[in-house]
């Protein structure tokens, strides 16, 4: 077996407050990750190439992926090469000289090299239970294989500090079994890592199915450093709430929202695909309402749909091949939204409704506030460009400027200076159902780079 090589990338840690994440140094970490959940298992290395490369250059600095995929999993990979001898995930199949897990290294090294993490499922949760919500485990996972599985594959990335592991795979885990199963392999991979089952060194959350949090079942667990929720999909997805209702469980805890809205996704009773603006707004709103980050998703490329490929099926509506689906608006729109949080103090940042003191608007054109606690900072997100009035009457300092930024092109529009009130009103530029706009306020005396956008 041949582990990964040692990643310069430094690892991921939980903040100070417990509210975001930081490198190990304490460097604030903004999550903003693309979904590619077929990556490891569909792709040939050339492939791998093209979409990492493209990710990286659309601001993404995690991808979301797994080992043991959904869709054929347990089946021969771009390469004819299967995970496991006999279906056992206690036996990986290591015997051929260039692998399935050789494959998987190259993944994880060649992120590393783009400067990516990777959002690492050990495997999807159909693996363990094959229903979404019931918990009943029939899958080929049980507590003795998930442990030995875990040991095999922490051991195998111990030195891969780009690695984030991320449990479940749209699947929750109601019953003390299915409990068993996800803490065997968390303390699996525990002793992998570091020797012992010691969670201190590594990085970990759960990905539940829809709508969901992993806050119902693993809240209070020792191997849950931050939890992640699935807003789920369709054409007018409430990420804030799911988000919201999580960040407010104790002990507090960083919260991502994992799987959200996808870009042309089709799915259930829907009339019509959601939108390059639909996954923006869902993106927006979840960070807004007190996310650390946040997952991006377009159908086509979850599963790396190809026409008429072999590896992929075209479901939930894929119609747009993978490679020229990479290019799409709201791929790009997730860096600008990056970039902006980034431009400010983000780790003291809160959600704070309370400073909006006109309506807040109702489903799409719901209004969200977040502001910095040390009162430098405060932004609003207008989805379809309401106006609304805001209080700073709580803000530091003695002078402040405002801008409009275009979560569409990732522009500033400059308002100029503008005085702390108790009410005061704000009219984006532009009004419509695709004309989302945010405003920042900040204190004067402090530079952000958003001004030079």
């Amino acid at each position: 077996m041949t582990p990964a090589k040692t990643s310069p990338l430094p690892r991921l840690t939980v903040s100070q407050n417990h509210r975001f994440l930081t490198t190990i140094d304490g460097k604030p970490f903004f999550w903003m990750a693309d979904t590619a959940w077929q990556l490891v298992h569909a792709l040939t290395r050339e492939e791998v190439d093209l979409y990492l490369t493209n990710r990286a250059s659309k601001g993404f600095n995690v991808v979301q992926t797994v080992a043991i995929a959904e869709h054929g999993g347990l089946r021969e990979n771009a390469y004819g090469h299967r995970p496991f001898l006999d279906n056992d995930p206690a036996h990986p199949d290591t015997r051929a000289a260039d692998d399935y897990w050789n494959h998987m290294d190259y993944v994880i090294q060649r992120a590393e090299e783009q400067g990516l993490y990777v959002g690492l499922l050990p495997t999807w949760g159909v693996h363990v239970t094959k229903d979404y919500h019931d918990g009943i485990v029939n899958g080929v996972f049980t507590t003795e294989n998930a442990e030995a599985y875990g040991r095999f594959i922490g051991q195998r990335y111990r030195e891969a500090s780009n690695i984030i592991w991320i449990l479940g795979g749209d699947r929750d885990a109601p019953t003390d079994t299915s409990k068993a199963v996800w803490w065997a392999m968390a303390r699996g991979i525990a002793i992998g890592v570091t020797g012992r089952e010691d969670y201190s060194d590594i990085l970990m959350t759960y990905h539940p199915a829809g709508v969901g949090t992993s806050a119902d079942f693993f809240h209070n667990d020792e191997w849950l450093d931050f939890n992640g929720v699935q807003s789920s999909h369709g054409v007018l997805i409430k990420s804030d709430k799911v988000v919201g209702q999580t960040y407010v469980r104790t002990p507090v805890k960083p919260v991502i929202d994992l799987e959200t809205s996808y870009a042309e996704i089709m799915m259930g009773k829907q009339t019509e695909p959601v939108t390059d603006d639909m996954a923006r707004r869902s993106a927006y709103w979840a960070v807004f309402a007190g996310g650390c980050g946040h997952t991006y998703g377009h159908t086509s490329i979850w599963q790396m749909f190809a026409p008429n490929g072999k590896r992929t099926r075209g479901m939930a509506g894929a119609t747009t091949p993978w490679p020229k689906a990479l290019d799409a608006p709201s791929a790009a729109q997730m860096g600008h939204l990056r970039k902006l949080m980034e431009s400010l103090p983000f780790v003291t940042r809160i959600p704070d409704q309370s400073i909006i003191t006109s309506d807040t608007g109702k489903q799409g054109d719901h209004l969200l506030a977040t502001r910095d606690q040390e009162g430098t900072y405060a932004m609003v997100y207008s989805p379809t460009g309401g106006a609304f009035s805001l209080n700073t009457s709580w803000m530091t300092g003695s002078k402040w400027k405002a801008w409009w930024f275009n979560p569409r092109d990732g522009k500033a529009n400059a308002i100029g200076d503008v005085p702390r009130s108790v009410e005061q009103k704000y009219s984006p530029p532009t009004q419509g159902e695709v004309q989302d706009w945010v405003l920042v306020i900040a204190d004067s005396n402090l530079a952000f780079p958003a001004e030079e956008h």
